[in-house]
């Protein structure tokens, strides 16, 4: 796997399809790495130069100390395309991806041409939980996230009838770095981009899952309703959405990138 260097950190990367395509940069959610975005790889890499890398402390990409920014978070993806020689490019972050790509559609809009979040808030939960969460983490491991990852990230019917790529997903987030992972639960504590939402110009598509407890549709209203270029686009589905419905998903982003 190809890396580069993003200041302190070892980033894991792939591409895909045609470098003369239009680039578009997928980022994953905590506790996954960039394999979770295979639906969409498989999807976009024909019409697209499809970019996936694993968020520092995730998957290949290295944990140094921390705790992380989300500023850290924005700054690696353009460092990357950076290092791919890549002037402006799509982005698609779900989730802790989704704050990274409100982030850069506020501070680097020159970089990029659309942005999609997806199942993800201007501010996800609560500062103190995740700092509990990272205390938790360093003490424990990732097993016990691990073991109740899955009701956070899919609906019931989609449990009970896809539980290979639940497992794969689970184990995922168990094999983890648990120091990465308490990393970035501490950058999300800190992360608040509320007030700075009405200061995108840049279009930007909201995917928000109707049945996720996490990030909720109310959320997503948040951002549509201050973001002046956005649209909202509502999916039958719980927290990883791309996965869950890969189809409608693939679809909405699509619909969007052609606008």
């Amino acid at each position: 796997m190809p890396t580069f260097t993003s200041n302190d950190a070892q980033i894991n990367y792939q591409t895909f399809g045609d470098a003369s395509k239009p680039a578009l940069v997928f980022s994953n959610s905590l506790g996954t790495k960039y394999s979770m975005w295979q639906p969409q790889i498989a999807h976009f890499q024909q019409d697209y130069y499809v970019i996936c890398y694993d968020t520092r402390g995730h998957g290949g990409s290295e944990a140094p100390q921390g705790p992380y920014s989300l500023e850290q978070l924005g700054q690696d993806v353009v460092n990357l395309l950076d290092h791919l020689d890549i002037a402006k490019a799509a982005f698609c972050g779900i989730s802790m991806g989704g704050l990274t790509g409100q982030w850069l559609a506020i501070h680097k809009p020159e970089r990029f041409s659309q942005v999609i979040v997806c199942n993800t808030a201007a501010k996800i939960g609560q500062e103190q939980a995740w700092q509990d969460r990272a205390a938790l983490v360093r003490e424990q491991g990732l097993a016990p996230i691990a073991a109740t990852a899955a009701s956070r990230w899919f609906t019931d019917p989609f449990i009970q009838s896809n539980p290979a790529v639940v497992a794969e997903l689970s184990n995922d987030l168990g094999a983890g770095s648990p120091e990465g992972y308490a990393n970035c639960c501490e950058a999300l504590a800190k992360a608040d981009v509320r007030e700075q939402l009405s200061s995108i110009q840049i279009p930007v598509l909201i995917i928000a899952g109707q049945q996720d407890p996490v990030t909720t549709v109310a959320d997503g209203q948040f951002m549509q309703q201050r973001i002046a270029n956005s649209k909202l686009f509502e999916i039958n589905a719980s927290h990883i959405s791309n996965i869950e419905q890969p189809e409608a998903f693939n679809q909405a982003v699509q619909t969007f990138l052609a606008a």
